[in-house]
């Protein structure tokens, strides 16, 4: 369906990830959500440039619950103006505490307009995919809900796969009803967005859930980091592995030196699940930000788009203070990651985790061949 050998698909928001991993033999699938049509346009011609003709796709969030989802005229500047006073000096006073302040636009860099909407919504989240299909992407995945049936007919037209993303079966029969493609089983484990139910439990229960209504391949996510995990997922009915936080620990990742180096310090255990960054749940690295929302002096996040509006700044100052060596920024840095962490020991290329991959798929099931025989 992906025209690849090894069934492995990287989500990745950087474009170097996705075509080294494409490159590699197996399959990565763009965030596109943080862009402008015209900045995907962009990053699409790139890849397109790079990429030597292997197969790639996007993924979007048209979140089904979104406070904004029927506004047809909400931008950053009108929503900016409903942020609640006690979350503009909350944010203010916990950057204090640390000797920062909220960031100012460096020389030369993008700032993002006043009036610009919100790829969220679902009018210009199908924008971003109309752009996708002047490119040869093999697949267009979405989050947070079922895909709108405009999403499901262009995929169609094109012959285009769709994905979804799911935490629990209920969500998955859902899907499979609608007519998706592919089903990404998300456990609780993963970074980004995620549900509650584990990796080892939902899996399974999506593929049964599902059966009677009819074939959907399913890709296991969340918390695997190793081929040995991904043979083990398949070993359960899954089709392939969806994989996100691996490749945050490599060279060609959008992180910064500082997230790779607590990413490295980190346990499994170092991981939450909080609307503090987005305003719905994700699971990302814990920090003195994480937890200054979750404390007792916090006016609560706010819902989707309004906790971005609110976090992404304060982060930028965060990630350049910390990047200057500053050791307070670096007590609040944070950002999505999941339980996997734990197994992340070292920064690799792309590619050698490629074929980290591949070595430890092909020795379970060589171990596994071994137990039955005996």
């Amino acid at each position: 369906m992906l025209g690849i050998d090894f069934p492995l698909v990287a989500f990745s928001h950087c474009r170097d990830v996705i075509v080294a991993v494409s490159r590699a033999g197996c399959f990565g699938v763009l965030g596109a959500t943080g862009f402008t049509p015209e900045q995907l346009e962009l990053e699409l011609n790139w890849i397109d440039e790079h990429i030597d003709g292997k197969p790639y796709g996007i993924d979007v969030l048209i979140p089904e619950n979104l406070s904004i989802k029927n506004e047809k005229n909400a931008t950053r500047r009108s929503l900016a103006n409903r942020i609640p006073q006690q979350h503009k000096d909350f944010v203010r006073g916990l950057l204090a505490n640390y000797g920062l302040e909220p960031a100012r636009p460096l020389e030369g860099e993008r700032v993002r307009a006043p009036d610009e909407h919100f790829s969220v919504q679902q009018e210009y989240a199908l924008k971003l995919i109309e752009v996708s299909f002047h490119h040869p992407v093999k697949l267009i995945a979405n989050a947070l809900g079922v895909p709108p049936r405009e999403m499901l007919e262009m995929g169609r037209k094109h012959g285009v796969p769709v994905a979804a993303l799911v935490g629990a079966q209920e969500h998955a029969v859902r899907q499979a009803q609608a007519g998706v493609d592919i089903i990404v089983a998300q456990g609780g484990e993963a970074g980004g967005h995620c549900g509650e139910v584990s990796t080892l439990v939902l899996v399974p229960e999506v593929i049964r859930a599902i059966k009677p209504i009819r074939n959907v391949p399913v890709l296991a996510a969340g918390g695997i980091m190793t081929g040995r995990q991904m043979a083990a997922c398949m070993a359960m009915g899954a089709a392939g592995a969806w994989t996100g936080s691996v490749w945050l620990a490599t060279t060609e990742s959008e992180t910064s030196k500082t997230f790779r180096e607590k990413m490295i310090d980190a346990r499994s255990r170092d991981t939450v699940r909080s609307k503090c960054r987005t305003g719905k749940p994700s699971r990302q690295l814990r920090s003195a930000w994480t937890d200054a929302w979750e404390g007792p002096d916090s006016p609560g996040p706010l819902p989707m788009p309004l906790q971005g509006l609110v976090s992404e700044p304060a982060f930028a100052a965060i990630e350049r203070a910390a990047e200057k060596g500053d050791r307070k920024a670096r007590e609040l840095v944070t950002y999505f990651v999941g339980q996997g962490v734990g197994l992340i020991d070292s920064v690799k290329s792309c590619r050698a985790v490629v074929a980290e991959f591949m070595e430890e798929f092909a020795e379970s099931l060589e171990d596994m061949r071994a137990l039955t025989a005996e």
